[in-house]
């Protein structure tokens, strides 16, 4: 088993990862009748894309010896209505000023991102835009 996920009313869910003890709380959005105060299951789904891309990233990474610390990704989860349900995922990454890598480790990295078991997982009904902000102090080493 993976989790467990309690309903704590009021459009509230707490989620248990089983291995660590950490715990996720979810809300209904605001546009749904909930609080907003925390992530809604929806925008978990988009937030783990994310996060799963930047996993991948980060191995690769680590196996050419760059230091992606401080790379940031920008989130922004579409809504399409009847049947309610997500409908599109905007995905805008940025690099730290510090980082140098050449346009082959770039190639790379970019590839490890579209190979993230998430974006597999995704509906292809679900349109993903992806860009990657490379800073212009990209380098040749």
């Amino acid at each position: 088993m993976t989790s467990t996920v309690i309903y704590a009313g009021d459009l509230r869910t707490v989620a248990t990862h089983l291995h660590s003890g950490s715990v996720i709380e979810t809300d209904a959005p605001l546009d749904n009748q909930g609080k907003g105060e925390r992530f809604s299951p929806t925008d978990l789904l988009a937030t783990a894309l994310g996060s799963c891309m930047m996993t991948i990233m980060g191995i690769k990474a680590r196996d050419m010896k760059v230091d992606l610390r401080g790379m940031k990704i920008e989130i922004e989860k579409i809504m399409k209505p009847d049947p309610r349900r997500v409908g599109g995922v905007n995905l805008a990454f940025h690099f730290p000023d510090a980082l140098r890598i050449d346009e082959k480790q770039k190639t790379i990295l970019e590839r490890a991102a579209h190979t993230c078991p998430v974006i597999y997982s995704i509906h292809p009904d679900i349109v993903v835009n992806i860009v990657f902000n490379w800073k212009e102090t990209i380098v040749n080493l």
